[in-house]
């Protein structure tokens, strides 16, 4: 089924990687959503209102507050597809996330409310009529939300979207309250215990909650959250393993939003091979990672003396006096500059965050070791980097 709604709606279903697909992949979902939920939230309301049940009615208002969530979700998309302007030079793709943001507002509405509307119907109770058709209304929401799941999944992968991935873990929430309802109306029915209000108070905490999550998965991206570790691999495998690369630092990836990322790379090669050949090699490296990965990335050119045996000694010395500081801390950078009385050595160090206001003791360290039973005289010059940039 999501194979054929993608070549009836899409122009070309097999390439999902253009921000065009993209967007229009996002729509597809809003539209299918608004449809499909719409049509729940009236069978199920007039269920509830027909048979007196605040755990149906509070299901047929969530999937309403689905039904808005699909055209907020929708917006997105459309303001997301939006090309770059002069006010928003990196494009409008955030949008996405600020859909996400809204949705995950209006579930946190509608939770709170079915919590008000569960407590007064577990301090005043009222008996719950169940029929068949309460049974087969209930039963049909649940398939329709474990299609929709299985649908919005099935998207949600095939683009890399989070706000796909969130949509299908609703609907599969949504399965599984559905499903509580249909448990408190054959309760009522068979046992003549009175759980609607109790199943419909925790239906509504199971959305609260669920809106809280999506928040949070929002909003960290807007905040400006690490990069997927395994974008950052690819890209940097892919640098390796290109002839003159010696090695590679400060890797920094920025999200603009789904299919806007840009990013920048500083590549060490050899001091002695051509400028012209390097420069050259580095725009294809950038070209290549913007076709494979929809990346814009930037490399800063680090040629590196690598003929120098003072140096390279030298070099050797710190990195194995960072090694027993901490084995997890590495240079990069590193150069030293003669002074009348002393040489300075200055290198930068990728420095992992629990170690942050470490960085004099580091320092003091390494300066130290350097020192002891040296002829010589060492100042050692740090700059730390935050080492979640650093390969």
């Amino acid at each position: 089924m999501t194979s054929l709604l993608l070549r009836l709606f899409l122009k070309n279903p097999d390439d999902l990687t253009s921000p065009q697909s993209r967007a229009a992949v996002g729509k597809l979902s809003g539209y299918v959503g608004i449809v499909c939920n719409l049509l729940l939230s009236m069978g199920k309301g007039i269920v509830g209102v027909l048979t007196g049940s605040v755990s149906i009615a509070a299901d047929a208002l969530n999937n309403l507050s689905d039904a808005s969530g699909s055209i907020v979700t929708l917006i997105g998309f459309r303001l997301a597809d939006k090309p770059a302007d002069e006010d928003h030079p990196f494009g409008h793709a955030r949008a996405e996330y600020l859909s996400g943001l809204a949705v995950a507002g209006l579930i946190l509405i509608i939770g709170a409310e079915l919590v008000k509307s569960s407590v007064d119907k577990i301090l005043n109770p009222t008996p719950v009529e169940f029929s068949v058709v309460v049974a087969g209304v209930l039963l049909a929401s649940i398939g329709v939300k474990l299609w929709m799941f299985l649908f919005n999944n099935s998207l949600g992968k095939r683009i890399d979207s989070t706000a796909l991935r969130a949509t299908a873990q609703d609907s599969r929430n949504d399965c599984i309250t559905t499903t509580a309802v249909l448990a408190a109306a054959l309760i009522e029915h068979f046992w003549n215990l009175p759980a609607d209000g109790y199943i419909g108070l925790g239906v509504a905490l199971f959305i609260l909650y669920s809106g809280v999550q999506l928040a949070k998965d929002t909003i960290s991206p807007l905040l400006g959250e690490n990069a997927n570790p395994e974008l950052q691999q690819k890209i940097v495998d892919y640098i390796a393993e290109q002839p003159k690369v010696l090695g590679y630092h400060d890797l920094m990836v920025h999200d603009y939003g789904p299919g806007q990322r840009f990013a920048s790379l500083h590549v060490e090669m050899d001091y002695r091979e051509d400028p012209l050949e390097c420069h050259e090699l580095i725009d294809d490296m950038e070209r290549e990672c913007l076709r494979s990965h929809n990346v814009h990335l930037v490399i800063h050119y680090d040629p590196v003396v690598v003929d120098d045996p003072e140096l390279n000694r030298l070099k050797e010395q710190v990195y194995e006096l960072l090694r027993q500081k901490d084995p997890r801390l590495n240079l990069h950078d590193f150069r030293m500059t003669q002074g009348r009385k002393h040489m300075n050595l200055v290198f930068d160090v990728a420095r992992p965050s629990d170690l942050h206001g470490r960085e004099e003791e580091i320092r003091k360290f390494v300066e130290e070791g350097m020192n002891r039973n040296s002829q010589r005289e060492y100042h050692v010059r740090i700059t730390f980097d935050a080492a979640s940039f650093n390969a």
